[in-house]
């Protein structure tokens, strides 16, 4: 499983966001995958992948928590979780989203 987390520079979120990601891969019985983080440094790269904020997560390089329509760009990002807006996705939908991807490489 490829999983990327994309950042600005100095983004607030980025440890949180790869404290949170390694806590959904243990819970998911994911424990040996491992995750790189990218940083995205100009709007020209962001339009070019499609970076929809930072932190981004990408698993296969497919963002589950896209929003249609969102524009690319040097943002920050949030997410709609259980506790109202954060800049971490939330641990559930992080899992689900981890699980959805082991289930589809393996055939299930």
């Amino acid at each position: 499983m490829d999983i990327e987390i994309l950042v600005v520079p100095e983004c607030p979120n980025e440890t949180p966001t790869a404290e949170q990601l390694r806590r959904a891969l243990d819970d998911t019985g994911l424990n040996d995958a491992a995750f790189t983080t990218r940083t995205v440094a100009d709007q020209a790269e962001a339009e070019r992948i499609g970076f929809a904020g930072s932190p981004t997560i990408l698993i296969n390089g497919h963002d589950p928590f896209a929003e249609p329509g969102r524009p690319a760009g040097l943002t920050c990002r949030v997410y709609a979780t259980p506790n109202g807006l954060s800049g971490v996705p939330g641990l559930d939908r992080l899992r689900e989203a981890l699980t959805d991807a082991a289930n589809a490489e393996s055939g299930h």
